[in-house]
Parts: structure tokens; sequence; C-alpha cells
């Protein structure tokens, strides 16, 4: 069957969380306090973890809706000009409650620290999911940033209503700040889990990421991706019980910001067109390397038909 053939009977996706503003300033190291450091550089581009994930399914051609708060003020007015520049439709528009942002701080080296002000972008109600046509769509994409706000268990009770969605999960830098019984109720969601190396370790203690993924495995039974920056990934296939390394692909660094997102974004669209979940990790550790060697979390489509070209 061919791709456009796939497309067209496929479901999709939701991608539930934020988009908001980066605003990216580099400098040469992080200050030390009381140290006056001269930038070299400030823009902004449109970014969040649930925006950047879905520019890449939009990318790859799958079919997806962006569940996505937009506010009021000097940032939501950007976020809403952009999306409509984009032909997204924006998902619900909240005129009382203020966007917030993300200062993405980049060193030399490329390494980013993420300063953010969170706004109406990480606010979730079920009744606005409620209004969605659910019989679209066979999966969803959840960030831990929104269940760790106080209205993550509004994003977990309209999951609880839609067990036939297959749920991605990306827990995120701060998986220790989730409460528990959030984190819990995820895992019973037999989520498949998307987490770096750093965060696969704080969370289940191990000293390793094969021993790491087989412990978060046992607890959702589910696919497990780890990725290891530059070296690629490890991956625990759920289906046949092995776990294997994925290696990277070289490239220059200009920033890191959304390449986790990326790479997960690309684990969905590569999957849903029948991709072994092997075969899937390795063109999204291609992309991820892509998105890392340009400003910001987005993907100019040249770039990317460039990269793919050589995928079958």
């Amino acid at each position: 069957m061919e791709k456009t053939d796939i497309i067209h009977i496929m479901k999709g996706t939701l991608v539930i969380g934020s988009t908001v503003a980066d605003v990216i300033i580099s400098i040469p190291h992080l200050p030390q306090t009381g140290e006056d450091l001269n930038i070299s550089s400030q823009i902004q581009r449109l970014g969040g973890c649930a925006f950047n994930v879905s520019e890449i399914l939009n990318l790859i051609g799958t079919p997806y809706k962006l569940c996505s708060p937009v506010g009021s003020g000097l940032y939501g007015d950007f976020v809403a000009a952009e999306l409509e520049k984009r032909g997204i439709p924006c998902f619900i528009k909240l005129d009382t409650v203020p966007n917030g942002c993300c200062y993405c701080i980049v060193e030399t080296g490329g390494e980013r620290t993420f300063l953010s002000k969170h706004g109406a972008e990480y606010l979730f109600s079920r009744s606005w999911m409620d209004k969605v046509d659910g019989n679209g769509f066979d999966s969803v994409y959840i960030c831990g940033l929104e269940i760790e706000e106080s209205t993550g268990d509004e994003i977990i009770a309209y999951l609880d209503k839609h067990p036939e969605y297959k749920v991605f999960f990306a827990p995120g830098a701060r998986i220790c700040q989730i409460p528990r019984w959030r984190l819990y109720e995820i895992l019973k969601m037999s989520p498949v889990f998307h987490l770096n190396e750093i965060e696969s370790l704080a969370l289940t203690k191990e000293n390793n990421v094969e021993s790491a993924a087989i412990q978060i495995n046992k607890k959702t039974n589910n696919d497990v991706i780890i990725t290891l920056g530059e070296n690629g990934s490890y991956c625990y296939n759920a289906s046949t019980g092995k776990g294997s390394f994925i290696d990277g692909y070289k490239t220059e660094i200009c920033d890191t910001i959304g390449a986790g997102d990326a790479h997960l974004g690309a684990i969905i669209g590569y999957t849903k067109l029948g991709c072994s979940l092997e075969e899937a990790v390795d063109r999204a550790n291609r992309i991820s390397a892509a998105v890392v060697s340009v400003v910001g979390a987005s993907l100019p489509k040249e770039t990317f038909k460039k990269i793919t070209s050589s995928f079958n």
C-alpha cells in the first residue's frame, strides 16, 4: 500500500500541550551570581513541546490535531498570529488569561537552559477536549509539564474516558515534580514512555539505561525510548522483549531546543506509517540531529525533505 493510501485511512493523533513564544537568548555561558554578561543575539520563535511535536507530524504528513490553549497579551498575540500564518486552527482562546513564554538560554556549544513563565498555554479543561470528535483519533501525545500543573487532572480525566487511545508520554526534565498519584494514573494507561537518559535514571534510581527501560516497561507493558544525545537512543521493544541501542548522527550543533520533541514526533509519525519501533527511532535520531543544527525548534521544510529523501 502506498504512503498516501495509508494516510488517507489513518486515524489522527491528538497533541495535547503548550504552544509558547520561545525567546532565544545566546550567551557565552550561564552567568555566575553578580556577573554582567552581554548577549550575542535574541530572537523570538514559536515553540512549546506540543507545537514542536505537531510540527514534525505535519512535515511527515500524518493527521493530527493540536490541542493547545492560547492566552492574551503580548505573547498570546504572537502565538495566535504565528498559528494563523501557518494555517493552524486556534484550539481555544482564553482572552482573560495571559500567555506565558519560555526564555531559552543558549550557551556557546549549543546547550540550552529554560526559564519558563507559564500562563494560559498550560491550562486545560476536559470540557474543551469533549468537543473534539474522538472517532477520528487513535493516539494521543501528552507532556509532563501539563500533567504537573493544577489542571493536569483534567487531562487524566479525559484520557480515562478514552482507553482506546494509544498514549505517548514525555515526562520531561521535571519528572520528579509530577504528583505521584498523577504519574500512577498515567502508568495505568500503558503509555509509550519517551525520556532522556538523565530523566530515566532519576525516575527509576537505576544506574544504566538498559535497567531503567526494563523497570519502566514492567510498569507500563509498552515500549520505552531513552534518548542519549549525540550517541543516539536506546529503545526497549515491548513486543519482542528486547532492547537495542540505535546509533546517532553527527551534526554541527546550533542549539538543542526542541530536539527531544522532534524525536518523539518522528516516532509517532513513522510508527503510524508502519515502521518498526527500531526503524522509527533511527529516523527520529536523524531528524533530531537536524533540529539541533538550526536555530530554534522548527525544522524548515526544505531541510526535512533533504534529510528524509533517503527514507524508504
